[in-house]
């Protein structure tokens, strides 16, 4: 047996295969028929394949599909959502630049801009995003970049997204918003009602990023991020970025989000009814001070989901609550314990619930917005269980603390 022949072999299968599944393309190399060809193929477009990194027909048609979901034009697809937030600070800021975080958004990126983009000499401010008139004193002549994010991560407060981009269009500011939560479902992030400009123009952000991780995913199983633009000049300095930092994904992973996002809007659904549910629920439990879902009337920022998700919108399956100030750090500890269909971990947007207690006052500043709370705050995403099942596995665990 010659191995030539085992890897020049001359069989190709024949057109026309076509299954409700996208084949799965794995490649670093990608063949040219000539020198060329080779030399004339444009990576920076979607014409023609030059190497794995830049691109195969399978995460093409991903980032396609995922353009359709957020309403943008333009997609770039990385290996976390963390890694879309870092791609887009990399790729818009330099020495010297300010890039503006709202104070309850998710920690990583407050980390990021700690860490690396401060070694870089780039600074940063938080900002309070339920005050649009903060966000504007704090805009000045180096500030480069905003991010928003609805609802924050942790403490659900929804901010009013149409007046913080009005702010930053009257500044010429970037603005990047962390979708994930609203998935692309719950509103357009690039249509957020009509702009001050008139003459139809529909006002949006300028860029969305999406850790794909959660709800287009579905398991629990696969890390990936987007960032989404409908602008071709920003797309391509970004795209830019990507391309010299080496950023890729996993061809099995493009594979598991392909086959999830049509199950992706039925699943969202699920979450978001049984997350109503549980949260009015433990409204009513004595030992709640507070329960934080944007859809609950008297959540910070419910009339902000409501005004851009609509009254019946969508919600999601996140939501917190606050014990009351007099039940110790250590007895909410024991709560999250006591759980056994809630797991303790970190994510969401997974077929398993999870549960995480966090130390708010230790992740806020209170010179930009004072958390009011006393109580520990722990996070709950719900699962696709039986909301029976999760209601009862709550009521068990309060009652063991």
């Amino acid at each position: 047996m010659n191995p030539t022949h085992l890897i020049h072999h001359p069989y190709r299968p024949p057109d026309g295969f076509d299954a409700p599944q996208p084949g799965v393309f794995k490649a670093s190399t990608v063949f040219f028929p000539d020198v060329a060809a080779l030399r004339s193929r444009d990576w920076r477009n979607k014409q023609g394949y030059s190497y794995g990194l830049h691109g195969t027909p399978g995460s093409f048609m991903l980032e396609e599909r995922l353009c359709t979901l957020e309403g943008g034009r333009q997609c770039l697809l990385v290996p976390s959502g963390l890694a879309s937030i870092a791609l887009v600070d990399m790729a818009l800021l330099k020495s010297g630049d300010e890039v503006l975080i709202p104070d309850n958004a998710y920690g990583p990126s407050k980390a990021l801009a700690e860490g690396e983009l401060a070694a870089f000499g780039i600074t940063y401010q938080r900002y309070d995003p339920l005050n649009p008139q903060d966000l504007a004193a704090r805009i000045g002549p180096r500030t480069r970049l905003v991010w928003l994010e609805a609802p924050g991560s942790v403490t659900m407060e929804f901010p009013d997204l149409p007046a913080l981009v009005r702010v930053c269009r009257a500044s010429g500011v970037t603005t990047a918003l962390d979708n994930t939560w609203g998935a692309g479902i719950a509103f357009n992030p690039f249509d957020l009602g009509p702009d001050d400009a008139g003459q139809g123009a529909r006002l949006g952000v300028d860029l969305s990023v999406h850790a794909l991780t959660k709800y287009p995913s579905g398991g629990g199983d696969v890390l990936m991020g987007s960032v989404i633009t409908r602008d071709e000049a920003l797309h391509l300095r970004i795209k830019l970025t990507h391309m010299r930092m080496g950023y890729g994904v996993a061809a099995n992973d493009v594979e598991t989000l392909l086959r999830s996002l049509p199950s992706m809007a039925l699943r969202y659904h699920a979450h978001d009814v049984a997350a109503r549910r549980l949260a009015r629920w433990l409204q009513a439990r004595p030992e709640i001070a507070q329960v934080l879902h944007p859809a609950l009337e008297g959540a910070p920022g419910h009339a902000h989901w409501q005004a851009l998700c609509g009254a019946q919108g969508a919600a999601a399956g996140l939501f917190s609550v606050v014990f009351k100030a007099d039940i110790a750090p250590a007895r909410v500890d024991a709560f999250c314990d006591a759980l056994r269909l809630f797991r303790i971990g970190y994510s969401w947007g997974g077929p398993v619930s999870l549960v995480v207690p966090y130390d708010i006052a230790s992740m806020r500043d209170p010179a930009v917005a004072a958390w009011p709370h006393g109580g520990v705050l722990v996070r709950f995403s719900v699962g696709l269980e039986a909301v029976e099942d999760l209601q009862a596995d709550l009521a068990a665990a309060l009652r063991a603390i």
